[in-house]
């Protein structure tokens, strides 16, 4: 199962940055992968070519930086899909609320 992990407010550097622009970006989709024992591995499938056929590769993503991007709440984890070995999260950029859209939120639903 999928360890919490602690909410920081550290800045972004410039590995995280790069991993942060992959996932906004979302030409293919990022995914988490927990493994049985407990190995984490956040990634996505490269195509070699947009035509069919031509098979591709497993990218993997630097595991520390989108960890540390999971805390500060940049990213999310989307709902699980769960077998025997692994449970795969889709990840997600976090959706950011300016405080003028918060607080015309908090009046529509005050009023």
């Amino acid at each position: 199962m999928l360890r919490g992990l602690p909410r920081t407010t550290a800045p972004v550097g410039p590995g995280g940055a790069e991993v942060l622009r992959l996932i906004t970006v979302q030409r293919v989709p990022v995914c988490l992968t927990v493994h049985f024992n407990g190995r984490r591995r956040y990634g996505y499938w490269q195509p070699v070519s947009s035509g069919p056929g031509y098979g591709g590769c497993y990218v993997a993503l630097p595991t520390d930086e989108c960890d540390a991007l999971h805390a500060a709440g940049r990213i999310v984890l989307g709902e699980p899909v769960v077998d025997p070995a692994k449970t795969t999260y889709p990840v997600r950029p976090a959706v950011r609320r300016t405080p003028s859209a918060a607080g015309a939120l908090r009046q529509a639903l005050t009023a």
